[in-house]
């Protein structure tokens, strides 16, 4: 991944504060197209904070979220979403009483051409859409390997799948860049190399991914850069090869069990 690649996300001294907790201090950091950039740290380093600020869940209280030159402050997380920022969650929220195939043709529903007059009055045009969106949310699923589980009901399936069946949601929603919270929890050994795969043919696609995860193997094998974070801070921006090696990073986080188990 070259430095030189374009900016897409830049977040620019960027604090939370929930009354007197700071939950990430002053972080700068940038986003660059064609990447996959790891977040890392312990729990409670800021996170998923920092992920809830980008996507519009929640207000930064200082700081500038900057999208392709569009500042984000502000904005809801539909109008983020749309603008192809798109994200998926550390806890599963999934439809569980509709199917696997529903779940994800409603995110597909951003590609509609017809209005909900159209909808309404039956328009010959209205059927050809649905077809198409069925069609679009089918894709989806069949690029992350569900294609088989389609017409059962999200509920059923394990829980490594119905990570999965997120991903094909956010897919769905055509993100330009995707950011994924904790996409491996909940799966075995087999199924992380496979995700590993997943992130890989994601890039191929021109998406550019933002991965919050603790599972190392997974980090370290699937980023071109990873950051650091500890009580809200930053304390690395690097290679996975250079975070391994960071002395802070280990006293922190990693330990040094973990990066022998993980060279």
């Amino acid at each position: 991944m070259s430095s030189a690649a374009r900016v897409l996300l830049s977040v620019d001294q960027m604090s939370i504060r929930f009354g007197g907790l700071v939950a990430v201090a002053s972080m700068t950091f940038e986003a660059r197209e064609g990447e996959v950039l790891s977040l890392i740290g312990p729990n409670g380093a800021g996170k998923t904070s920092a992920f809830n600020a980008i996507t519009g869940y929640l207000a930064p209280s200082s700081g500038d979220v900057v999208y392709e030159g569009r500042r984000l402050n502000g904005l809801s997380p539909d109008a983020i979403s749309r603008l192809g920022v798109v994200r998926t969650f550390q806890k599963t929220s999934l439809f569980g009483g509709l199917s696997v195939a529903d779940n994800v043709l409603i995110a597909s529903h951003k590609r509609a051409r017809q209005n909900t007059l159209s909808v309404m009055l039956g328009l010959a045009g209205v059927g050809r859409d649905e077809r198409a969106l069925a069609a679009h949310a089918r894709e989806a699923l069949a690029f992350v390997g569900l294609q088989d589980r389609a017409d059962e009901l999200a509920s059923a399936l394990p829980y490594g799948e119905q990570r999965l069946l997120e991903v094909a949601i956010a897919l769905a929603a055509e993100p330009r860049l995707l950011l994924l919270d904790e996409p491996v929890s909940g799966m075995n050994p087999a199924e992380k190399v496979s995700f590993m795969a997943t992130i890989g043919r994601i890039r191929k696609r021109g998406i550019s991914i933002v991965l919050v995860e603790h599972d190392m193997r997974t980090v370290m094998g699937a980023s071109d850069r990873v950051i650091c974070l500890n009580q809200g801070h930053i304390i690395a921006d690097g290679t996975p090869a250079e975070i391994q090696r960071n002395p802070e990073v280990i006293r922190a986080y990693l330990g040094e069990r973990s990066v022998r188990a993980h060279r």
